[in-house]
């Protein structure tokens, strides 16, 4: 089977992201490693023809480029914070991961999980019919179970999930990378809702907090032809209150500073910034059985 063409709307900022992890696995000071992410590119040719300029001359070239540059930026440290969250929540006792909008990275493949790790990926069928093709031609072998969930996450998904072997009676590694700021306040309570009822306690959670850049520069976004087709589908995401409602919830969150990881991975960050992660362990029992 073939990749089926250049993927559109969300599921092109899945072969976005794909774009920074070729550029940061080719720098001699990576942060990560995906080696899977340039076949993706390869397999869809001219989907990205502005990505021309080098990272060093992007503010140069004024708003549309800088922006993406924070993006960029934004995505690399995402990208090994959420790799090591992932791993340490393993090795903690999570013995199964889900991935809610996966998208084009292969973590199932590239990381070093502790045995007995069953990995699950959520996104919509148009990323899996792209991402399944692009990894059978490569006759790839992930390093843990891996089960693939194709479901639009703002409709019911908990059940194919359940159907797919997901064990409600295990802690559970939750990660919402890249996803949330596509969604409503409301579509993000019911997710994280869904998300509670499947959790035992010990669960973890995680996902971006705040903003990614400058909100004077976001509000340009729209404008810019570079960046207009990711922004008109950006719908607010969870807000500021979301630690207060995780207590609310029966989760215990923390905040990691963006500023703060960068420094601590030996990176400048390209412009102001005052977001950055958060992580959740649940504290209390689901909701339903």
């Amino acid at each position: 089977m073939k990749p089926q063409g250049v993927l559109k709307g969300v599921a092109k900022t899945a072969l976005g992201m794909a774009v920074v992890r070729v550029h940061e696995s080719l720098r001699g000071d990576r942060l990560f490693d995906d080696p899977y992410a340039q076949r993706f590119l390869d397999a869809a040719p001219g989907a990205f023809p502005e990505q021309s300029a080098s990272a060093g001359g992007l503010t140069a070239l004024g708003p549309p480029a800088f922006l993406g540059a924070v993006f960029a930026f934004h995505g690399v440290l995402r990208t090994r914070f959420f790799d090591d969250y992932l791993l340490a929540a393993t090795a903690a006792g999570c013995p199964q991961v889900v991935l809610l909008a996966a998208g084009l990275d292969a973590r199932a493949f590239r990381l070093m999980w502790p045995d007995g790790v069953r990995v699950f990926e959520l996104d919509l069928p148009e990323v899996f019919s792209f991402k399944e093709a692009v990894l059978d031609g490569l006759d790839a072998m992930p390093a843990c179970e891996r089960r693939t969930v194709p479901v639009d996450l703002r409709a019911e998904w908990a059940g194919r999930l359940v159907a797919a072997g997901f064990d409600r009676g295990a802690p559970t590694a939750w990660l919402a990378e890249g996803l949330l700021l596509y969604l409503t306040a409301d579509e993000v309570t019911r997710l994280l809702t869904e998300v509670g009822e499947l959790s035992t306690p010990g669960s973890r959670l995680a996902f971006e907090h705040g903003g990614i850049a400058d909100p004077a520069l976001l509000a340009q976004a729209p404008g810019m032809p570079t960046m207009a087709e990711y922004a008109s589908l950006w719908r607010g995401g969870p807000g500021e209150d979301a630690p207060g409602w995780l207590s609310r919830h029966s989760w215990q969150s923390q905040i990691h500073d963006r500023a703060e990881l960068a420094a601590s991975y030996g990176r400048l960050i390209p412009g102001p910034s005052s977001g950055g992660f958060l992580t959740a362990i649940r504290t209390g029992s689901a909701l339903r059985p």
